[in-house]
């Protein structure tokens, strides 16, 4: 994405590196877009399959999340925050960084080969330390799903390992795209489960009930869509021409300089996994058949709040990573500087008006997964809001702590993790004394409290780095699209409250059709508000997003 307009109307060497962004990100987006739609109907599924809250569904959903929290702290960041800037610069060898790669990739996945088998054995403790305030039972199914759900750890590195090495080669569309195939397979084994034991809509199910052919078939459709979007990538190896060949003669190639920077990653991941163990913790205290949002509500409201950050934030700074990396083993800051500058108002333009869309949407968006009562949709769109006060201020930390992976410092964005850890779990801990109904809400609103000072501590942290960070047209940016985001949002609460969406049995809240219908609605007012108040207050950014789309409709 482009957002600086050019005094020409021919090309310029600037001006087609943007547009290659815009590309990039576009057809990141695009890939984003189709796994985010099934990851909903997966979550749907499963939501039908074995209910939003209950003694089962928290149980799965606390341990399949064993596998991220866990690969999280042993590889996750640390292989998105070293690979792209130590491969791009292994480029430079003779041999175009072949050896490089077969020698980093070797040695992460002899680390996550054996995480995962460890794990698995694990599996019993785990669960235990994840869920010591649930019953025995519980305790045990969700030991039983973890036997199945843990081997994704290593897949899910496989997934990032191969991925990550074809964003440094600037094959963007593979990484975004092997994700929808996780999504089929795991719809299909949520069917197949629902032919074979039939539904539990409402989460009445108790932990006696699952028998290890139940277990096999959720756990194990899980685990096998995870490895399949990660087995996909050695073809699209193959397609660039690159061979993966073991070798585990780690000595010789600057394997040292990546050690060092994942080692303050790792701790950096540590921190933020120890936070989830906690609301993991706590969340637990609200599981039980009374039917307050616990661990799957929140799981699912994650997976909304995600959404925008997926397909915009993350799609437009994966494409201006690379460049990022490039810019600073070239030693060209002040083009570093550009591009930060450049990403975060490109990100911020669309976040504004998620972040608003989904805040007054939050009711229909909680019916579509479950209406079986209003207090449920009201709890679960609550958790949602408080989560979206977050959004931008995440939006825009994801593009201040890359631009710290480009510049090949870990260890900062370590500290101000640290800072954001401390507050979380301080907040977390605080939410124990909350009634249960309201647990979930006051863990979503922590995250999003910690989310906003951790930002603010790492953006004077890179100012000090980069010195000058182009803040004042930042935040002439983001308080026009602030401004412009009044009217739509006092639209759109006017459309929910007459379609319904804030009673009982009104029609945005009293099923699927009704809310995505509603939602539909709501959401085609407030772009259209959102554009026109951008217009108004003449914003630079959405001229230059608006101009390719218009001089296309000229020429259509």
């Amino acid at each position: 994405m482009r957002l600086q307009p050019t005094p020409s109307t021919r090309p310029t060497p600037r001006s087609r590196v943007a547009d290659g962004i815009g590309r990039a990100s576009a057809f990141l987006a695009s890939g984003t877009i189709v796994s985010r739609i099934l990851g909903f109907v997966k979550a749907i599924l499963l939501v039908s399959t074995i209910g939003l809250v209950g003694v089962s569904t928290d149980a799965f959903t606390i341990a399949n999340q064993l596998p991220n929290t866990i690969y999280a702290i042993v590889a996750g960041g640390v292989l998105s925050a070293v690979l792209v800037p130590q491969i791009v610069r292994a480029g430079l060898h003779a041999d175009g960084g072949v050896a490089y790669i077969n020698k980093l990739v070797t040695v992460a996945l002899v680390i996550l080969a054996g995480t995962a088998v460890l794990a698995t054995l694990l599996a019993p403790v785990l669960s235990l330390i994840l869920g010591p305030l649930l019953s025995p039972d519980q305790r045990a199914l969700v030991t039983a799903f973890a036997f199945w759900c843990l081997p994704q750890i290593f897949f899910y590195g496989l997934y990032t390992v191969l991925g990550e090495v074809l964003n440094a080669r600037r094959s963007f569309g593979p990484y975004t795209w092997a994700p929808v195939l996780n999504n089929v397979v795991a719809i299909a084994g949520l069917a197949t489960f629902v032919l074979l034991f039939g539904a539990d809509s409402d989460g009445v199910r108790v932990a006696s009930d699952w028998t290890p052919a139940m277990i096999a078939v959720i756990g194990g459709s899980a685990t096998l869509g995870v490895a399949a979007q990660a087995i996909v990538l050695f073809y699209f190896w193959r397609r660039i021409g690159l061979r993966y060949r073991p070798d585990f003669r780690w000595r010789g190639v600057g394997l040292g300089s990546a050690g060092r920077m994942a080692s303050w990653t790792f701790g950096m991941l540590v921190l933020t996994s120890l936070a989830g163990v906690v609301e993991t913790i706590v969340v637990g205290s609200a599981s039980g058949p009374e039917g307050n949002p616990s661990a799957t509500a929140l799981s699912n409201a994650w997976l909304i709040f995600m959404l925008p950050h997926s397909v915009i934030t993350v799609s437009i700074a994966t494409a201006y990573f690379t460049r990022m990396a490039e810019h600073v083993s070239h030693d060209r800051l002040s083009d570093l500087r550009t591009d930060v500058s450049s990403a975060t108002r490109g990100i911020s333009l669309i976040i504004v008006l998620a972040a608003a869309g989904l805040i007054v949407c939050a009711y229909p968006f909680s019916a579509v997964f479950s209406s079986v009562s209003f207090d449920q949709v009201q709890a679960f769109g609550n958790v949602i809001i408080a989560y979206v006060i977050g959004l931008v201020p995440f939006c825009i930390l994801f593009v201040v702590q890359r631009t710290f992976y480009a510049l090949g410092d870990t260890r900062t964005p370590f500290f101000f993790t640290l800072f954001q850890t401390i507050v979380v779990t301080v907040l977390v801990l605080l939410c124990l004394m909350l009634p249960l109904s309201l647990t979930a809400i006051g863990i979503a609103a922590s995250v999003s409290i910690a989310c906003i000072l951790q930002l603010t501590l790492a953006i004077i942290l890179l100012h000090r780095r980069l010195g000058s960070l182009d803040g004042a047209r930042i935040l002439r940016s983001l308080g026009k699209y602030l401004a412009a985001a009044v009217v739509p949002i006092a639209a759109g609460v006017g459309l929910l409250i007459a379609l319904g969406g804030t009673t009982p049995g009104g029609f945005a809240v009293s099923g699927r059709f009704g809310a995505i219908i509603s939602m539909v609605i709501i959401g085609a007012v407030m772009s259209a508000l959102y554009a026109g108040g951008l217009l108004l207050l003449r914003s630079a950014e959405f001229r230059v997003f608006l101009d390719p789309i218009l001089a296309r409709l000229r020429r259509g």
